[in-house]
């Protein structure tokens, strides 16, 4: 039996109620699997730990996270007590960045009992990768000045090298899905960052032709997200692209709430890290009534990178069940506590 190392970092707000609920599903799920198990390590880094001792996260937090398999992570953030540029870029991107989790993966699905708020959905399952290392967040720029005079410059970088590791990532997921790679660009707009991202573009796909391509202008990406989500499959984004993108992904699903992501090493040098989209949502933290779908599927992405996917394909098959059986969270527009929806998850596992 496979034993498999992780690294849990609830983090802020729901996040404490969240991870907690998904490992139980993830237990379960194990255990009815027989073939693997989890060990859980936890880890108290987040704004609480930041207000005691002055860091997010401990200077060798890097090299204790090495030592795991993966990272389930909660959620990020106390924005009313810690600025978010320091509670962001000392735990949530100082793990992406040390330990290379250039990829970030999300998918947004119309799931069985839910109800999106687009009129005409037509069952969409689109899955964006997300270039998750550098472009438009990379960390480059600087202020002069003061006052009327004051300038601000933010240098978007962009590298061969990770502009075609995210396109290729991309291309070898649609081989397995519909065969079909969208690629998001700025190329009218952004007059040095999208044309050359373009270029790459073109040069990658020659090495796929089984698989059928398109490029879209964001803008207009985005419109099509909600005129005809249907026509996607695999699309593939630069950080800020990717980053808008999925967001959006999570609201035509019907909450932000319910959205997965994954942060990968693809070559599976360090561990990679597996988070929902949500925030630390603190105005609702500690009422059981956050919804734990967002963190229970980024468990089964989680098993997926692990090659178990059948018993991640349970987890989600038991969501859309509890969901349409009326099972739901306030956000989904149901009065189910969180225990109440992660209980029936269980059950139908």
């Amino acid at each position: 039996m496979n034993t498999y190392k992780i690294a849990v970092i609830e983090g802020d707000g729901i996040g404490k109620e969240v991870v907690p609920a998904a490992i139980e599903v993830l237990d379960t799920v194990a255990k009815l699997d027989g073939s693997f198990q989890f060990e859980w390590t936890y880890f108290p880094w987040g704004c609480d730990y930041y207000l005691e001792h002055g860091e997010m996260m401990p200077e060798d937090g890097i090299e204790t996270l090495k030592q795991y398999d993966q990272i389930f992570l909660g959620a990020v953030g106390m924005p009313n007590i810690v600025p978010d540029h320091i509670s962001l870029w000392g735990l949530l991107i100082k793990i992406r960045r040390g330990l290379k989790q250039s990829i970030n993966v999300r998918p947004a699905k119309l799931l069985a009992g839910l109800e999106s708020p687009l009129k005409n959905p037509q069952n969409f399952d689109i899955t964006v990768v997300r270039e998750n290392s550098e472009g438009e967040y990379s960390d480059s720029g600087g202020r002069i000045h003061n006052g009327a005079d004051e300038i601000a410059i933010q240098n978007a970088i962009f590298t061969r090298k990770g502009t075609e590791r995210a396109m290729r990532y991309a291309f070898e997921l649609a081989k397995n899905s519909n065969k079909h790679v969208t690629s998001a660009t700025k190329s009218n707009g952004l007059t040095y960052s999208m044309p050359f991202w373009d270029e790459v573009f073109e040069e990658v796909k020659k090495d796929y032709p089984d698989i059928d391509t398109a490029v879209n202008h964001i803008d207009a990406l985005a419109a099509f997200f909600v005129m005809k989500p249907q026509a996607f499959d695999i699309i593939v984004a630069s950080n800020l692209f990717g980053d808008i993108l999925t967001d959006l992904g999570g609201a035509i699903m019907g909450s932000i709430g319910i959205a997965p992501a994954a942060n990968l090493n693809i070559e599976r040098e360090y561990p990679s890290m597996f988070e929902p989209v949500h925030g630390s949502a603190p105005d609702i933290a500690g009422l059981g009534i956050a919804n734990p779908i967002g963190q229970i599927w980024t468990g089964k992405m989680m098993l997926d990178f692990l090659g178990h996917h059948e018993a991640g394909a349970r987890i989600l098959n038991a969501i859309e069940k509890t969901l349409a059986s009326g099972i739901k969270t306030g956000d989904l527009g149901g009065t189910a506590t969180l225990a109440e929806v992660k209980n029936s998850i269980i059950g139908n596992l």
